[in-house]
């Protein structure tokens, strides 16, 4: 990456064994796109009142030649993500799947679809 990994956390305090498992995800995702300008992440714990089953929210922001990937996983969908680490997993895998189709499109490797517009009929 060009800038430094960039870890936010909000309505929490800083963990060291957390943003070492983001550091960790990060260096794993620049294998799937060497050209990484920049990745942010922000962890969130938006309901901290609760005592149980406080879910957490993950935002990666990562900048690459062209183009900006947003991932943002909700914690009002998936209560696995009562745990901090599933909820960073997600994040990173959905972030994967698109920096894979991302490399695809530059290479062009995408399949296009041939139109469906019937050619014009002469007479």
């Amino acid at each position: 990456m060009q800038i430094p990994l960039q870890i936010t956390y909000r309505d929490m305090d800083p963990s060291e064994a957390v943003s070492a498992n983001i550091e960790e995800k990060a260096r794993k995702i620049e294998h799937f796109a060497e050209n990484i300008t920049s990745c942010r992440v922000t962890i969130e714990e938006p309901h901290k009142h609760h005592h149980k089953g406080r879910l957490f929210a993950v935002k990666l922001d990562i900048t690459v030649p062209g183009e900006e990937i947003v991932v943002s996983r909700s914690p009002d969908k998936d209560h696995a993500h009562e745990d901090i680490y599933v909820a960073i997993r997600d994040a990173f895998n959905a972030a994967r799947r698109q920096l894979e189709d991302y490399v695809r499109r530059r290479r062009g490797q995408v399949k296009r679809h041939e139109s469906t517009v019937p050619p014009a009929i002469e007479e």
